[in-house]
């Protein structure tokens, strides 16, 4: 893997909401913007959970070929900040998949009704192509299939690890949270990790934070997992 296709890769990760671009059914030849939070599953691919009524779900019925830009709104100023586009394929995937919906509705909690829906659907898109810019002359045209990451079983163990770390590891997390974003938090909860990393949701002073936490070396499976953490730990004093 290249370094831009990792840099990216580890850039889509920390974001979790978007621009979604499809081809207009109702106006012919005109693209249709709209927000769209969204998850990556195991396979690096982005998950979104739309309406059947929705415009843009009536144009990719229509058009499956998409675009998405994740981007970090909190970025004073955008033009100097890294985004990452995509160009994919929207394909309806089931809402009822266990592990996909908990993994969803860990950074989406208020979506949970959504599911009881029959009209909301998830959609994975199959990326294609990437153009990602990652500040001034860091400008890369990227392969989808130079995003995925290895190949791993943390779509089966994630819950197991994630309910391990939170029941029993919760004084880590906090000491991760004060190590490496030098925030004191009150509370912290793991809410998923993949090969690239993990995130917990922080507590402090009253405000809640989103925080990623990269590896050093990509994870494949629990018992790499554990390593990682165990010298994060370490490092962290602990």
């Amino acid at each position: 893997m290249s370094d831009a296709a990792l840099e990216a890769r580890r850039f889509l990760r920390a974001t979790r909401s978007g621009v979604l671009s499809t081809h207009s059914a109702r106006f012919d030849g005109y693209p249709f913007g709209s927000i769209a939070p969204f998850v990556l599953d195991h396979d690096g691919n982005p998950l979104i959970l739309i309406s059947t009524i929705a415009e843009h779900t009536k144009n990719i019925q229509k058009n499956p070929h998409v675009s998405l830009i994740a981007f970090d709104p909190a970025v004073p100023d955008m033009q100097a900040g890294g985004r990452l586009t995509l160009l994919g394929e929207a394909v309806v995937t089931d809402k009822q998949d266990g592990a996909l919906r908990a993994r969803y509705l860990r950074y989406f909690p208020m979506a949970e009704q959504y599911f009881d829906m029959h009209d909301f659907l998830f959609h994975r898109i199959a990326i294609r192509q990437a153009r990602y810019i990652g500040g001034f002359g860091n400008i890369h045209w990227i392969e989808g299939t130079a995003l995925q990451p290895p190949a791993n079983q943390l779509a089966t163990q994630e819950t197991g690890i994630i309910d391990h770390m939170n029941a029993d590891h919760a004084h880590s997390l906090l000491a991760y949270c004060r190590h490496v974003h030098q925030v004191d938090a009150d509370q912290a909860v793991m809410t998923g990790i993949d090969v690239d990393g993990f995130d917990v949701r922080a507590e402090a002073g009253g405000q809640r934070k989103q925080l990623r936490f990269a590896f050093e070396t990509p994870v494949t499976n629990a018992l790499e997992a554990r390593h990682a953490l165990v010298a994060l730990s370490k490092a962290a004093g602990l």
